[in-house]
């Protein structure tokens, strides 16, 4: 009887602990991450390990992406999108068996909104192919992808919601070059 009771008081533990780490981690996100189909909170304890960044942090904290606007996490972004996105999407996020990523349209409109949107989709993956990317990216580089797909955007400044009324005045066209000259403007 003994042995059952504390085999009990361990399993009661071990699921106060497991439920404070959670509610901590929690805690420490001020937002709340969302799949995109089932609107299910987001586990980022499933995530490909690595330190984590102030880029890492902020995001977690506000849903603000540091590195749109850091030509060098764009860069870094688009060797991790080719690696991990570009089989679907294009290498030049022209779509392929994905969607195109660059213009306007968006099967799911809160990629379109947000950078937190469109990191929801890469984090938990979305319908038909789409799946999780946690294994093969980082938080941190997932985050560089969302920022080359932004400087990739080909589309009209006035549809793009993700960006401010500022950014919008600022928008000079994209940042990344494309290889073919017709893609250059969609």
């Amino acid at each position: 009887m003994n042995n059952r009771r504390e085999t009990g008081f361990a399993a009661l533990a071990f699921a106060l602990i497991a439920l404070t780490l959670n509610s901590s981690h929690a805690a420490a996100q001020g937002v709340t991450l969302r799949n995109t189909i089932t609107g299910e909170v987001l586990d980022l304890s499933f995530a490909k390990p690595a330190p984590e960044t102030p880029a890492v942090k902020e995001f977690l904290a506000t849903g603000k992406n540091l590195y749109r606007w850091d030509k060098d996490a764009i860069e870094r972004g688009g060797l991790h999108y080719l690696t991990a996105c570009s089989g679907c999407h294009g290498h030049e996020a022209e779509g392929k068996v994905g969607p195109a990523l660059r213009d306007d349209y968006w099967t799911y409109p809160k990629n379109g909104k947000t950078d937190q949107g469109l990191f929801e989709t890469i984090f938990g993956g979305a319908q038909a192919m789409m799946g999780p990317q946690y294994k093969q990216l980082t938080i941190d580089e997932m985050l560089q992808v969302v920022a080359w797909v932004r400087a990739a955007y080909v589309g009209s400044v006035e549809n793009a919601d993700w960006m401010s009324k500022e950014e919008k005045e600022n928008w000079k066209g994209p940042w990344v070059k494309f290889t073919h000259a017709s893609d250059a403007g969609d």
